[in-house]
């Protein structure tokens, strides 16, 4: 089936019909490297590779349809995340995909803090061509701040000098517990810290939690991603009630420790592809030096990773 009708199929949510046949033309303010630091592809559910649960989204993406997305408007490359919720600890699609197109992608995925090698796990999956993360489920059970698990995976994740992603929403202390006892990691707050919806509408209080993600900000081993802001938006696009509760976030981490992310596909109900870019673009709450940064810039710092051409 051609790419551009596999993006017509999903529905113009991935790539909009306005887009389709032009070359995408880029502004002054994003001459440099566009990177997003969360996305996401699988396969149709089937037996080879069944899925464990449900992702809010079309239903399937594959790594082809993600790079058209992507290209369509002018996304450079992407940290693709092994989807915890289809997939659970197995990252074998997100290899595969990883394997057509090594250039776009950077690979992470998410470890079980209940497995007796956890440790080993992550140090053989850092050595692993085209990873360049961890991930930690935190909303994925009840924890306590010394739990060996835990700690092991955020341990062996600064010892291979990767950082580790992790989904802490309703958790941020513990999340500030973790990062004092592992100074040495990287971590990395998936989705501002903040639970947002799969579905409309954005929740009542959608950034209600901020003081939690704000305090966090005094571990400097901690960056936050700006991922699926658009979701918790009350207005259409492009969302100009975001803008000053992520002041906040930008003011508390500086853009140093900002990374900026579509959380694509989750955020499929709520927008499309081009408006979770589009929105960091046009708006007139950044510079042109602060969105470098926090659109691709301090990625590649962080992961000491950038996509590649060819």
């Amino acid at each position: 089936m051609p790419l551009l009708h596999c993006y017509q199929e999903i529905g113009g949510r991935i790539l909009p019909e306005i887009n389709s046949g032009k070359e995408w033309q880029r502004t002054m303010a994003t001459q440099n490297l566009t990177i997003d630091v969360q996305v996401h592809a699988y396969e149709r559910n089937h037996p080879g590779r069944p899925w464990a649960g449900f992702l809010q989204g079309p239903a399937q993406v594959t790594g082809d349809d993600m790079v058209a997305a992507m290209d369509a408007v002018g996304v450079d490359g992407a940290i693709l995340i092994s989807p915890f919720s289809l997939y659970q600890y197995d990252a074998s699609y997100a290899q595969e995909v990883y394997a057509k197109h090594p250039g776009k992608f950077g690979l992470v995925r998410p470890f079980n803090p209940l497995s007796e090698t956890a440790a080993d796990d992550v140090a053989e999956w850092a050595a692993t061509p085209g990873v360049v993360g961890a991930r930690i489920m935190l909303t994925a059970g009840e924890y306590e701040g010394d739990h060996p698990g835990l700690n092991a995976i955020l341990a062996a994740g600064g010892k291979a000098g990767i950082p580790v992603n992790v989904m802490a929403a309703g958790k941020l202390p513990l999340l500030g517990e973790l990062a004092r006892r592992n100074p040495n990691t990287q971590i990395i707050i998936d989705h501002l810290g903040l639970a947002q919806p799969f579905l409309p509408p954005a929740p009542p209080e959608p950034f209600g939690d901020l003081a939690n993600v704000v305090e966090l900000a005094a571990y400097d081993n901690v960056a936050i991603k700006i991922s699926g802001a658009g979701t918790l938006s009350h207005q259409p696009f492009p969302y100009p009630d975001i803008w000053e509760p992520l002041g906040k976030i930008f003011d508390a981490f500086g853009f140093g420790r900002c990374l900026w992310g579509t959380d694509w596909t989750r955020a499929v109900e709520l927008l499309n592809y081009e408006q979770g870019v589009e929105a960091f673009r046009v708006t007139d709450a950044l510079s042109d030096s602060e969105r470098s940064e926090l659109m691709g810039g301090t990625l590649t710092k962080i992961y000491k990773w950038s996509p590649q051409a060819g």
